[in-house]
């Protein structure tokens, strides 16, 4: 085994967050902000890169480094190591609601691709890089562009997803259809792929995009129940002042009877 092997337990129901349990000199790599506590003999330290042993060399650092602004994620990750006597532990919360999933990398083939801002922690070899879409049309329309994280090494990785994470296994012979924003992650040998919903009133009166996400077994695939980009499109909806009475007879004037004015 080349990733530093860990041992970890989770808190909370919708506000999740990992506790990492590190034996002397193991160390757990963090997105920057992802940190929440920490014991007194853990060791925090700013790194170029993800820290894997694939990126040696003043080179290979930079190249990591240009991977991770591709993926929108920042140029450096923080390292925490125990640099004292017997266990200590490290915790690492998750950004918004939902739920916080443990990837053992090695029960995969060592390769899972996920969704470009699902990366949490990880244990130090475990090698975060970019994943391009080959096909055209997955990529423009595919709800995550061209580029997605991939996740490699036999170590154990956490990503984060909104609302409730659902795992389904396909065989050979499944295919799923979901909306594009709900990928969260799936294997490597899952072909994803777009279709177009099809249909004049499907298309204009549907409200549910243009587009579907296929997958194609067999692997594994996570999804979420609230993406990200749904949720804010909720708050922009009715954080502007005027409100959206769905379903109300009175409209507008339901805002003025409830004092908030039109």
């Amino acid at each position: 085994m080349q990733n530093h092997e860990i041992d970890y337990q989770l808190f909370g129901d919708e506000m999740q967050f990992v506790q990492i349990e590190l034996d002397p000199q193991e160390t757990v790599v963090a997105e920057s902000g992802s940190f929440m506590m920490m014991d007194a003999d853990i060791s925090m330290q700013t790194i170029f890169g993800d820290g894997s042993t694939q990126q040696a060399g003043i080179f290979g650092k930079l190249l990591s480094a240009g991977k991770r602004i591709l993926t929108g994620e920042s140029l450096f990750m923080t390292a925490f190591t125990n640099i004292g006597q017997g266990k200590k532990q490290v915790s690492f919360a998750a950004p918004y609601s939902g739920k916080i999933i443990p990837l053992d990398l090695s029960c995969f083939d060592g390769k899972v691709i996920c969704q470009k801002d699902a990366f949490l922690c990880a244990a130090k070899g475990v090698s975060v890089g970019i994943e391009f879409q080959r096909k055209m049309g997955t990529g423009l329309f595919g709800g995550e562009g061209f580029i997605m994280q991939k996740l490699e090494g036999d170590g154990m990785a956490f990503v984060h997803a909104g609302g409730m994470v659902v795992k389904k296994e396909l065989s050979s012979s499944d295919i799923l259809k979901v909306d594009t924003g709900c990928v969260v992650a799936y294997t490597h040998n899952i072909d994803f792929d777009i279709e177009f919903v099809g249909g004049v009133k499907n298309t204009i009166f549907g409200g549910e995009g243009l587009f579907f996400a296929t997958l194609r077994g067999p692997g594994s695939v996570w999804l979420q129940s609230l993406p990200i980009s749904r949720l804010a499109d909720r708050i922009l909806r009715y954080g502007g002042g005027k409100r959206k009475e769905e379903g109300s007879v009175l409209g507008g004037l339901g805002n003025l009877i409830d004092g908030d004015g039109f």
